[in-house]
């Protein structure tokens, strides 16, 4: 940690400052119950995220449950021979894993095209709206989907877009056209998959960038209204450009994400019908681990799909440094 003294010079007028280095000890000493809060945190990701990494090398190995990791044999190809990267080929030799990779990486840049924007535009709207309670009763309604498992959304879903008794359908009907089959055709069930995705999560999402926007300083408006400056611009020439830096942060993580996702949503909203475009890499990873026992290929998949994460969350923030961004670090 680093202080800063400042002094006066009589002569220049200037201000001169000066840094002085905090020794460890004494930052310890002083800032003693923060280090002691960041104890529980750190006891916990060496627990449950360092310790684990351990069993990585199954991805090059022949996995058995009786043996450690350490004196499993490592992996061999058809021929016996050594191979380490031999279930690494295996994955990408099934054309199962390759298309729920595909599906995969549609599904997250979709998400990221119409849901990453979704809660910035529900942060600005909400910033402009002038009556409080209203604005309060909206930030609740939006926020209340975020807080349902998918299980429950799926369940909510199927009584919207069923094609038999649905409500969207039971109202076409009404009207004489013809059922949609909302979860049951493949583009379908795409649009479907990424409107509940923005449906649950803009509203929470918005509550990083309403924070955002309440540190702008208010006399940047002020100004702004003297010079006669409407809402709009406002919020295009001083709200939207207080919120960057958050904005650019919260890209990179989710383009670090863009083989991620998680396993719930997916898995609760595929059906046979549609499976061909609602298989991706974790409802894989369950099958072919959880369900067939697998463990040495799900583990390279799984390695695989970290390995080109971080490739890109570091690619983001590098090209967000280029272009004059301060980027995550």
């Amino acid at each position: 940690m680093a202080k800063s003294k400042e002094s006066s010079d009589a002569n220049s007028g200037q201000i001169i400052r000066v840094k002085t280095r905090m020794s460890w000890k004494a930052s310890f000493k002083r800032y003693w119950q923060l280090y002691l809060l960041l104890l529980v945190p750190i006891v916990y990701f060496i627990i449950f995220r360092y310790g684990p990494m351990e069993y990585i090398i199954t991805a090059f190995k022949k996995y058995k449950i009786n043996a450690p990791v350490w004196e499993m044999e490592w992996a061999k190809n058809k021929k016996k021979e050594t191979d380490v990267f031999f279930y690494f080929k295996q994955a990408f030799q099934d054309n199962q894993f390759l298309r729920a990779l595909k599906n995969t990486v549609v599904l997250n840049v979709l998400d990221l095209v119409v849901g990453f924007p979704a809660p910035i535009i529900f942060a600005l709207i909400l910033n402009e709206l002038v009556f409080k309670r209203f604005k309060k009763v909206i930030q609740t309604v939006a926020y209340m989907p975020h807080f349902l498992s998918w299980v429950i959304i799926y369940g909510l879903s199927l009584r919207i877009f069923a094609t038999d008794d649905g409500l969207i359908n039971m109202f076409i009907q009404s009207l004489g056209g013809s059922p949609i089959p909302f979860l049951g055709d493949e583009k379908l069930w795409v649009v479907t998959y990424v409107f509940l995705g923005v449906w649950q999560n803009f509203g929470w999402g918005s509550i990083v960038y309403l924070a955002s926007i309440a540190g702008i300083n208010q006399e940047l408006y002020e100004a702004a209204s003297v010079d006669g400056a409407g809402r709009f611009k406002k919020m295009w020439h001083i709200t939207l450009p207080g919120i960057k830096p958050t904005i650019v942060v919260l890209l990179i993580m989710n383009l670090g994400n863009i083989l991620g996702g998680g396993f719930d949503r997916p898995f609760a909203m595929q059906n046979n019908l549609v499976l061909n475009t609602a298989e991706v890499i974790s409802t894989y990873v369950y099958k072919k681990g959880v369900l067939a026992a697998q463990y040495s290929l799900t583990t390279a998949v799984g390695l695989f799909q970290s390995v080109v994460g971080v490739f890109f969350l570091l690619m983001a923030n590098f090209i967000s440094r280029k272009l004059g961004e301060r980027g995550i670090w």
